[in-house]
């Protein structure tokens, strides 16, 4: 409403709403002695009355809960609205007429809002009604092909909007409504037009259960608007980033448990409430946003605490896991904890009820997940954790999330789960963390990890880009061996007889010296023209010239002997057996030992083997060598 609504009519409105009237179309109230009535509590589960309503003062107040007020403050509690729109709300009831002082702005017609919600139940009803005709039979079909009886119909009031383009206008002018109240509540067009037609429909209730717009589905394939989906138009009272659906049947079960569960349609809501899952809401036509987010949160309270929990339920693909890092950038609207629940092979809940049962809705939900875990399981499923570079890749991809959780005291926990997704010591993932931390990427980058597309059409298809051989940075003392290895190969390949067998290619971690060893053991030992037999044999330019580099530079040794290069030898092998190792904890630590137990044994046999060759390593590398 623009402006602002004047004192007195808010102070009539007050008298005029008796509060033990209002009360009593929530709470069943009974007479308690000294004027008082008393009644259980609607804003927390309790088995003994705790709530009293005093009429001659017109106030509430719960000795349970704590909580009280007027009747405009128990409005605005119970059917979670803003104070002007309870007074609004209560104005419309007991026929007052608010004056607007005016902000320089249009305001609302008075009268015109309680017109709009009395306009809308009486086509609800009437939609419900079509349903049992004989046009009404698509209707019929299409909830029972979702696993939906007559008893849910009702229960939902499912309606259906007939094909005659005037059905609904002719229906309720004909019940004294005004062509302007049924065109400002979006049901008919400006130009007489039903704005529903052929379509199957579900109300849209506040948490009062007054009827605030529709949601229709398209079931006919020639129905000329091609839209699935489409909704009521804003009106003054249908606001799609306000309402959610199934909020009239949720409300109390959301205050009551402190959950919400968030679905993405229509018949997914009705499925989950049909399975016992009675927190369940939608939104409708829009994608679920921060309004939203404070809607529920003013359902659950918000004591400041991180308590309670929003259970959203996404798809299992890319739009899927787009939806998932949208709700994830808005977390911060959230007191409660969010969480995600996700079927494994992809149905939505309505699917689910209709393959697998109620059992199995109700049992996604229990399976729920922390939002943050969701998206971390993302952004690292691009990422080769069997390898080590790949780990701490998908770490750094997936610092930012772990740098974002609000709560500080979470973020050790979380870093340890971090550890155990990618298989890393948490002290490295910790360390990778707080590297990413000083040195951030820009928030863009996170989009891509989640496979998210942009929708842009396809570019030219392009020859691909000739892959080029990274250069090995001489300084890298990880590196170290391996360098000093190869140098020792190419300049005294003497000292490495036909039979040497010590060291294979996969033991070098880097593609240019697992290169060079490759070309240099691909050739014979000649006395002269060595350095060109593995030139020659070498096909990668960079590779080449990385030869050159290791040919000039100098050896640490000053004579170097046969048992000097397998220490050497044995030192890069010790490395490779060590990275082995790495990623064969990380796959044990990843793997059930109860449900996968074959595997689980045969790794750790593995792991057994690798330790004891470890130690042959340390004592074969152990002889006077240096290390750059």
């Amino acid at each position: 409403m623009a402006g602002r609504i004047n004192d007195e009519d808010i102070a009539l409105v007050r008298e005029r709403a008796r509060i033990d009237e209002i009360v009593g179309e929530y709470v069943q109230l009974r007479n308690a002695g000294g004027g008082s009535l008393k009644g259980l509590c609607p804003f927390h589960d309790e088995r003994t009355p705790s709530f009293q309503v005093t009429p001659s003062r017109g106030l509430f107040y719960c000795f349970g809960c704590g909580e009280g007020g007027d009747v405009i403050s128990f409005v605005e509690k119970i059917d979670n609205l803003t104070f002007v729109e309870a007074v609004q709300r209560l104005a419309d009831k007991v026929g007052v007429q608010l004056r607007i002082v005016d902000d320089g702005r249009p305001g609302i017609e008075p009268g015109l809002r309680l017109q709009i919600l009395e306009a809308n139940d009486a086509a609800a009803e009437f939609y419900h009604q079509q349903v049992s005709s004989s046009e009404g039979i698509i209707a019929r079909q299409f909830l029972d092909g979702r696993g939906f009886e007559r008893e849910a119909a009702e229960t939902f009031h499912i309606g259906y909007a007939p094909r005659g383009g005037h059905v609904l206008r002719d229906h309720l002018l004909a019940k004294g409504f005004s062509p302007k109240a049924l065109v400002s509540s979006g049901l008919v067009r400006e130009k007489g037009w039903d704005f529903f037609q052929g379509r199957v429909l579900w109300p849209i209730k506040d948490s009062g259960k007054s009827v605030l717009g529709f949601g229709a589905r398209r079931v006919y394939d020639d129905d000329r608007l091609p839209a699935k989906y489409i909704n009521t138009p804003e009106t003054v009272v249908y606001k799609k980033s306000h309402v959610l659906y199934g909020l009239d049947l949720s409300r109390t079960n959301i205050g009551r448990k402190r959950q919400a569960v968030v679905m993405e349609g229509y018949t997914d809501v009705m499925a989950a409430h049909l399975s016992g899952v009675d927190t369940a809401v939608a939104s409708c036509g829009t994608a679920f946003g921060s309004d939203h987010a404070r809607l529920l949160q003013r359902l659950m309270g918000n004591n400041g605490a991180l308590s309670g929990e929003v259970v959203f339920t996404f798809d299992g693909d890319a739009a899927g896991r787009k939806a998932a890092l949208k709700v994830y950038q808005g977390d911060s609207e959230f007191v409660s904890q969010t969480y995600v629940a996700v079927e494994p092979n992809g149905l939505d809940p309505c699917d689910l009820r209709i393959q697998h049962g109620p059992d199995a809705v109700r049992e996604l939900v229990a399976r729920r997940i922390p939002l943050y875990r969701y998206v971390m399981d993302n952004v690292v499923h691009d990422f080769d954790l069997d390898r080590a570079d790949g780990r701490v890749a998908a770490v750094r991809a997936a610092a930012p999330l772990v740098t974002s959780i609000r709560d500080s005291s979470l973020v050790d926990g979380y870093l340890r789960e971090l550890s155990q997704i990618v298989g890393m010591d948490v002290d490295e993932v910790r360390r990778e963390v707080a590297r990413t931390r000083r040195n951030p990427a820009p928030p863009a980058d996170l989009r891509p990890t989640l496979r998210v597309l942009p929708e842009v059409a396809d570019p030219a298809p392009q020859a691909p880009a000739a892959p080029s051989m990274p250069w090995p940075d001489p300084a890298d003392r990880r590196l170290a061996a391996e360098r000093g290895l190869l140098k020792l190969l190419l300049q005294r390949p003497d000292l490495f007889d036909a039979d040497w067998d010590l060291v294979e290619p996969a033991d070098f971690r880097h593609p240019a010296y697992r290169a060079v060893f490759e070309a240099a053991t691909s050739v014979p030992v000649v006395p002269e023209g060595w350095s060109q037999a593995v030139s020659e044999a070498t096909s990668d330019p960079i590779v080449r010239q990385l030869e050159v580099a290791l040919l000039v530079e100098p050896v640490l040794s000053a004579e170097p002997d046969a048992r000097y290069a397998a220490a050497y030898a044995a030192r890069v092998r010790l490395l490779s057996v060590t990275d082995d190792i790495a990623d064969l904890k990380s796959r044990l630590q990843r793997t059930n030992p109860t449900t996968d137990r074959g595997a689980y044994n045969a790794m750790f046999a593995d792991l057994v083997e690798l330790e004891a060759l470890r130690k042959e390593l340390i004592s074969a590398g152990s002889g006077s060598i240096e290390v750059q």
